[in-house]
């Protein structure tokens, strides 16, 4: 008696969805709604307020493209962007040239590495504020006292006080500040090189300049273009420091692009005008980033 055999048939699996579900939807909702209310909403109306003369109360009148226009002839504007532009280039270079060398130094064979790392970062949990206040009094009291008493004409009065030093003492601060942040990126950056190429290095008779710029600086490229985007972008931005150290004095000798449309805004009456100056400022952050990205991107490719 023959036994026939069926063939197998093989089953096809059942379709299943690879795509988001509508739990995710109604998780990313209501996020994406205060967003849209908190954050998109007040720049399309800053953007609409920007083509008026409103003084950020009562009556205003459409100017169209007057307050842009102006811009672009106000010699305060010009120093104000001219004063942000220097400060916020040469705090990006020493914040990542401090940083980088703290963490390499950090990342190496010492004692006391972990109290050492939580030393270092903890000018990045101290409020701006406060501790430009405290800056303010050391150059003010503090350093001209000690300069006194060493007979340093230059250092025998406030540096805050000098129209063209002012800004040396909010650099102080800043890079001060920053540093902690970017050496805790550069220290997860320097996690990620293997060891193996250090070893083989040393035995080719590399020296440490040699290893660091050969092995250590294009492993941690990408971490290098994360610190020098977020430095540029948030010195760009100043604010704080320059309001708890100078005002924006002597004068407006270290007035920024922020403080001026915060004081013009907010204190004279400027609110239409200086909400164009922010969108302006908006425009120049955004293309600062792109490029800063892609000359940086392409560096770590070459690297």
């Amino acid at each position: 008696m023959s036994t026939t055999t069926r063939p197998a048939t093989s089953r096809r699996p059942r379709n299943r969805r690879t795509g988001p579900g509508r739990a995710y939807y109604w998780m990313v909702l209501p996020a994406l709604v205060l967003f849209l209310i908190f954050h998109t909403a007040p720049v399309l109306q800053g953007v609409f307020y920007s083509f008026t003369d409103s003084p950020g109360y009562g009556d205003w009148d459409f100017v169209g493209l007057s307050n842009y226009a102006a811009l672009f002839g106000d010699e305060r504007v010009r120093a104000a962007y001219w004063f942000t532009f220097r400060f916020a280039l040469v705090a990006t270079v020493l914040v990542n040239v401090v940083a980088l060398a703290l963490a390499v130094g950090l990342n190496g064979r010492i004692r006391f590495k972990n109290t050492l790392r939580g030393v270092y970062f903890v000018p990045n949990v101290l409020a701006v504020l406060v501790v430009g206040y405290v800056f303010n009094y050391l150059f003010t009291n503090s350093l001209p006292s000690i300069g006194a008493a060493l007979g340093i004409d230059r250092l025998s009065t406030s540096l805050l006080a000098d129209p063209e030093l002012a800004w040396v003492g909010i650099v102080v601060l800043a890079v001060w500040q920053a540093v902690a942040f970017n050496i805790i990126i550069y220290l997860a950056g320097l996690q990620t090189v293997p060891a193996e190429l250090y070893e083989a290095a040393a035995i080719d008779g590399a020296g440490p300049w040699k290893r660091f710029w050969s092995i250590t600086f294009p492993m941690i490229a990408a971490f290098f273009t994360l610190n020098m985007v977020l430095s540029l972008k948030n010195f760009l931005q100043v604010f704080d420091h320059i309001i708890a150290m100078t005002g924006g004095g002597p004068g407006t000798a270290t007035e920024s692009v922020s403080v001026l449309i915060y004081k013009g805004g907010f204190q004279g009456g400027e609110y239409g005008y200086q909400i164009a100056n922010a969108v302006v400022f908006m425009v120049v952050l955004v293309l600062f980033a792109v490029v800063q990205l892609r000359v940086l991107r392409r560096e770590e490719v070459s690297a």
